[in-house]
């Protein structure tokens, strides 16, 4: 689909809201074009200051250039210039932390890139630093007077600290070696009070957490970020299956309080099949949170890596998923969008195993994201863990990984042929059209947007 690839970057400061506050960022905009239309991502890096609210600015170089849709921020447009406001559960951008936003856009004529940014109405300039204090006038001297005894001032007691897991100046919440507040990310959470109601942002430094992680239901507006360069940096793993756990409790990290975001992260689950042992699945993830955001975030593991549960709506964009068999399960509403989902299995199998109700009308969504494996024509779409599984790979690349004359197939008496199993406009080496390769018609599509999918009763968007 991409005709070329255009990358431009951008270092930039952003002045701070106190005097003494030193401020920096770093924004990165790469496109990928295609005749007439592009992607663009967008990642600013904060350099200075925690962040909390922002606003990001640019005008496009030529007239032709248009926004169509966005995620991960307010997007508006007005003629070339374009604004991205921050959404709720992206508003804080910690120390060393980072936010990647995007959308799609249209062009004719040409497609240049940004000259320059602003973040909060400040031109990007490139450095960081503390703004020149104003100069203090000398003052006319005074004769001196005759001193006097000072006297001892009564000390005044520190006040203990109120642990909170809300990132300020350049201290992580969490690291491992003793810099942040707490060394685990569960202790983080646990300084959550139950009941909050406001975004509690917890920042996590570079390393390898070794430990099971529950966000549990009674701490909603929770965010995981890490603080790396890229996802791989912030590693949360363990190694639970379902031989000792049960499936659904094998989980590395278990998300269960609604609104909650994780980003810039890995969680993992390394426990290792072998062809000798029962009770295989072993999942990373266990998505209970209703209204979720996934953003930037790898998940691994082998059988059953990534539960979404019956009471989750989730948004995933710009991740990636990979596992063995049936490693994006459950009976709740994911868009995964602009991802890249692994078959690591040589011998291939079913990616998806969806169980929605049928009073649901929306399932899982595979939007705008690349699927692809070790072996090629070994991997099918998916199958039915329930009868009226609902599942979409919509206007996706298709690697030759998939079986393109049966790409779905049965389970546990569950015939793929009476799901809601759908393509719409996929592309690549495993798309195809056949009689065993259900597409949805133009007008259907337009009742299966990621927004329609993600609206619910609430119409809740998070894609901007």
């Amino acid at each position: 689909m991409a005709a070329a690839l255009v990358t431009g970057c951008l270092v930039a400061a952003v002045p701070a809201t106190q005097a003494s506050a030193a401020a920096g960022c770093a924004v990165t905009y790469t496109t990928n074009d295609w005749s007439g239309g592009f992607t663009a991502a967008v990642t600013i890096q904060n350099l200075g200051d925690a962040i909390s609210g922002w606003t990001l600015g640019f005008a496009f170089p030529a007239s032709g250039q248009k926004v169509t849709d966005g995620w991960a921020a307010t997007w508006t447009q007005s003629g070339q210039n374009v604004t991205a406001r921050n959404l709720d559960w992206n508003a804080t951008i910690p120390t060393g932390g980072s936010v990647s936003v995007g959308f799609n856009g249209a062009w004719s004529g040409s497609n240049p890139t940004p000259a320059s940014f602003t973040l909060n109405g400040v031109t990007c300039t490139g450095s960081t630093g503390t703004p020149t204090p104003t100069p203090t006038p000398t003052p006319t001297p005074t004769p001196t007077p005759t001193p006097t005894p000072t006297p001892t001032p009564t000390p005044t007691p520190t006040p203990t600290p109120t642990p909170t897991p809300t990132p300020t100046g350049g201290t992580p919440t969490v690291a491992a070696d003793g810099t942040g507040r707490y060394r685990t990310v569960q202790a983080a959470i646990d300084a959550v009070p139950a009941g909050n109601s406001s975004r509690k942002v917890i920042t996590i430094k570079p390393g390898t957490y070794r430990e099971t992680v529950t966000i549990p239901t009674n701490k909603p507006f929770i965010t995981l970020q890490g603080l790396g360069s890229s996802a791989r940096d912030v590693v949360i793993v363990n190694n639970h299956s379902a031989a000792s756990y049960g499936t659904f409790d094998s989980a590395t990290a278990f998300v269960d309080g609604h609104d909650a975001a994780l980003t810039n992260l890995t969680i993992s689950n390394d426990y290792q099949e072998s062809s000798s042992t029962s009770g295989q699945q072993a999942v990373a993830l266990n998505l209970d949170a209703d209204r979720s955001v996934l953003s930037n975030v790898r998940l691994l593991g082998d059988q059953d890596t990534f539960l979404v549960n019956a009471s989750a709506r989730a948004y995933m964009r710009g991740s990636y998923v990979e596992g063995t068999v049936d490693f994006v399960f459950g009976d709740g509403t994911i868009v995964i969008d602009d991802s890249d989902i692994y078959e690591k299995r040589s011998t291939g199998a079913p990616i998806t195993a969806a169980r929605t109700d049928i009073a649901k009308t929306y399932g899982f969504l595979i939007y705008r994201s690349r699927i692809s494996g070790a072996t090629a024509g070994t991997t099918q779409l998916g199958r039915p863990w329930g009868p009226n599984a609902q599942v979409l790979y919509r206007e996706s690349t298709l690697s030759s990984t998939i079986k393109t004359s049966q790409p779905w197939t049965d389970m546990s008496g569950n015939s793929w042929k009476n799901a809601r199993f759908f393509e719409y406009r996929n592309t690549g080496a495993g798309a195809g059209v056949n009689s065993s390769r259900p597409q949805m018609s133009d007008s259907q599509a337009t009742a299966y947007t990621p927004q329609k999918y993600l609206a619910g009763s609430d119409g809740w968007n998070p894609i901007g």
